[in-house]
C-alpha cells in the first residue's frame, strides 16, 4: 500500500477522534464459549517491550526539556509509532478506554467478540477508566490475549505550550507532560507488576518536544495509521468498511468505552473478512519486535 493511501486512511474522520471522552463501547481460531473466562485471582504479569532508556524524574524532565520550543503538532513526531513497518498481512487492533465524564463505560460485546475469536489486542487505558472499572480492569489484565498500555492520567493532548486538540486543552509545559504520562504509569506498574512501555496520548495529539519526553521516560509513543471508529462515532458499516480497508501493517485505533457505538458490530464484521483474506492480528508489543 503506498504512503498516500495510508495517509488518507489515517486521516479519515480524524476530527472526531476526541469524542472518546464524550457520551456514546491473530489469532485465527475460534472459541466455542462466548462467556468471559473466570476472573484471575491476581493480575498476571504481562510481557512488555524491554526498556533501554533510563527513567527520568520530573525535575530531570523539566531541566532537560523545559526551555525547548516545539516545531510540530499532530499525530506524528520523533519516535512516534504509526504502523508495524511490514508488508506482511499483519494488523494490530488497539482500543482506547478514555475515562472521565461520559467515557468510562465498558463495551462488553466488543471484548466478548475478541475472546470468542481469540483475537489479540492492545488496550490503551486511562487512569480514570481504571478507577471506574476496577474489577473489569483486573480481569482484562489477567488475560494473555490482551496487552495493557498507558493512555494517560487525565486524557490530555501532550503539549509543552498548552496547545489544544478538538477543544481539549493540552498539557502546558514539560512538567505537566511528565505528570500526564507518569501518573498512570505509576498506577499501572503497581497493578500489573511491571511498567507498560507503550503510551498513547489523549486524542493522540502531541508535539515534538513532548514526544521526546515520552521516549526519554522509556516509553514508546504510539499513534495510529487507521482511525477505525472516529472516536466511537462511526456506524457499524463505517467501522467495518474502514477497518477492512486497512493496509498490511496497520495500527488500527478504536474505542472500548462506548457500548452504544458501532464499534463492536463493525469489528465483528471486519475481523472475519480480514481473516479470510489471510490477515492475522497481533498485540502491539509482539508486532513491534
Amino acid at each position: 500500500m503506498i504512503a498516500s493511501r495510508r495517509t488518507v486512511l489515517a486521516a479519515l474522520a480524524a476530527g472526531a477522534l476526541a469524542d472518546c471522552g464524550q457520551p456514546g463501547a491473530l489469532a485465527t481460531g475460534g472459541r466455542a464459549a462466548s462467556a468471559p473466562p473466570p476472573a484471575a485471582a491476581g493480575i498476571r504479569t504481562l510481557r512488555t517491550i524491554p526498556s533501554v532508556a533510563p527513567v527520568l524524574t520530573r525535575a530531570q524532565v523539566v531541566a532537560r526539556y523545559g526551555d525547548l520550543r516545539p516545531h510540530s503538532w499532530g499525530f506524528g513526531g520523533p519516535g512516534v509509532i504509526r504502523d508495524l513497518l511490514t508488508s506482511r498481512r499483519v494488523m494490530a487492533l488497539t482500543f482506547d478506554a478514555c475515562g472521565g465524564r461520559g467515557g468510562s463505560a465498558y463495551d462488553q460485546a466488543l471484548i466478548a467478540f475478541l475472546r470468542r475469536r481469540e483475537v489479540p489486542a492492545t488496550l490503551f487505558i486511562n487512569s480514570r477508566w481504571i478507577d471506574a472499572n476496577p474489577a473489569v480492569f483486573r480481569q482484562l489484565a489477567g488475560e494473555p490475549l490482551f496487552e495493557i498500555a498507558n493512555h494517560g492520567t487525565r486524557h490530555l493532548p501532550l503539549s509543552v505550550s498548552g496547545r489544544s486538540a478538538y477543544g481539549i486543552p493540552g498539557t502546558r509545559n514539560a512538567g505537566q507532560v511528565y505528570d500526564e504520562v507518569a501518573g498512570n504509569q505509576v498506577k499501572l506498574t503497581r497493578l500489573l507488576g511491571v511498567p507498560p512501555r507503550l503510551f498513547r496520548a489523549g486524542t493522540a495529539y502531541c508535539d515534538d518536544v513532548a514526544a521526546r519526553i515520552v521516549t526519554a521516560m522509556a516509553d514508546r509513543l504510539v499513534s495510529f495509521s487507521v482511525n477505525g471508529d472516529a472516536g466511537a462515532t462511526f456506524t457499524p458499516g463505517q467501522v467495518r468498511s474502514t477497518v477492512t480497508a486497512a493496509p498490511a501493517g496497520s495500527i488500527v485505533l478504536c474505542h472500548m468505552n462506548h457500548p452504544g457505538s458501532g464499534t463492536a458490530q463493525g469489528i465483528a464484521a471486519a475481523v472475519p473478512r480480514l481473516m479470510a483474506a489471510g490477515y492475522r492480528f497481533v498485540r502491539l508489543s509482539d508486532g513491534l519486535r
